[in-house]
């Protein structure tokens, strides 16, 4: 099942702070990922690119640039829990 993103922030100390459709905010550390897949180190050379990132249309992934992704279950399924998702009453 895909947790679709609602909102994506940058933080410092590239983290990202995700919030889900069913309003579950995790954070995300893109520096693992610079350790294991080269494109990414460009997040930390070029100076904005970082900053930058988008949702895509649909919100199945961000995106820096043509090269630079992450698909919304990478984000959902590794990211660090900050708030669950809204309880039902």
């Amino acid at each position: 099942m895909f947790q679709k993103i609602k909102s994506i922030e940058p933080l410092p100390d590239y983290c990202l702070s995700v919030h889900f459709e069913n309003d579950e905010i995790k954070q995300y550390d893109i520096k693992k990922l610079a350790k294991e897949l080269e494109q990414f180190n460009a997040l930390f050379y070029i100076p904005g690119l970082y900053e930058q990132v988008k949702i895509d249309s649909g919100g199945y992934g961000i995106f820096w640039n043509d090269e630079i992704d992450l698909a919304c279950n990478e984000l959902y399924y590794n990211g660090i829990p900050l708030r669950k998702g809204a309880v039902s009453k």
